[in-house]
């Protein structure tokens, strides 16, 4: 908490004068290589998503952001998981694979493999520090995989993969690689594999909430937010191969299950 009050002013400050380009002006060591769309402070905090410092405060961000309900809607996405484990289990001849899409400080997969201890996961993210914090967290659960991997060039064979699970990101991605994450989540997926996908509201979700979707964007840095709202989700991902099961919205988020067809 007193990390997270240190960096109030600065985020003010950079919020005052739209400055959200530091990263890219000044990038720290890691940042040669990655796409230019990341490299900008998200959300105007120090150093994007590129730092040590960053890792650590994140989560307690958002946290506060969302008045505590951050990791609630993150554990909604335990819930299909759990369905479609215990309906696998009927014919399960070998462990299931789940695979974790931007898992940054790997507070989700924490979860995951708190719930379901056998099951093999991957964690995949752009970032170095938040990577270092999620294996520093997941160091109770031996044997979780951790790399460094853009999500539209995943490192994993055609069908490698049972579950995906997608949680806040695509509200950070530019269209056309929203939709190039689409076709590798369908790539990587097994036959009968499902897609749980958890991330912001859209317009026209809760009308009501319209108002804030038009105004986060420009109060918290999120360039590719306004767009995102607008896009048809299902359609893109029917466009990949997937088809669509439950929906659901979750507080301020949507959770989207998709399945790969046999």
């Amino acid at each position: 908490a007193r990390l997270f009050f240190d960096e109030v002013p600065r985020v003010h400050d950079r919020r005052r004068r739209r400055g959200a380009r530091e990263v890219a002006q000044r990038p720290p060591p890691g940042a040669a290589g990655l796409p230019r769309y990341y490299v900008q402070n998200f959300h105007f905090q120090t150093d994007g998503y590129l730092s040590e410092h960053s890792a650590r405060l994140y989560d307690h961000q958002v946290e506060v952001l969302f008045g505590g309900g951050a990791d609630a809607m993150r554990r909604q996405a335990l819930v299909p998981v759990h369905h479609w484990l215990r309906n696998r289990r009927r014919t399960a001849r070998r462990r299931a694979v789940a695979l974790d899409l931007a898992c940054g400080t790997g507070q989700f997969l924490t979860f995951l493999r708190d719930n379901h201890p056998s099951i093999a996961a991957i964690g995949v993210d752009l970032s170095l520090p938040y990577l270092a914090e999620a294996r520093r967290r997941l160091a109770a659960w031996p044997g979780t995989m951790l790399t460094e991997a853009d999500a539209t060039a995943l490192p994993l064979a055609d069908a490698s993969v049972d579950i995906v699970t997608c949680i806040f990101l695509f509200h950070e991605l530019p269209r056309d690689v929203r939709i190039q994450v689409s076709r590798e989540i369908a790539r990587v997926l097994r036959p009968g594999g499902m897609l749980v996908f958890l991330d912001s509201l859209q317009e026209g979700d809760r009308p009501q909430m319209d108002g804030l979707l038009q105004y986060f964007p420009q109060a918290f840095h999120e360039p590719y937010f306004t767009d995102y709202v607008r896009h048809d989700l299902n359609a893109m991902f029917e466009e990949a191969g997937l088809v669509q099961g439950a929906s659901d919205l979750v507080f301020l988020a949507k959770m989207l299950v998709f399945e790969k067809p046999e």
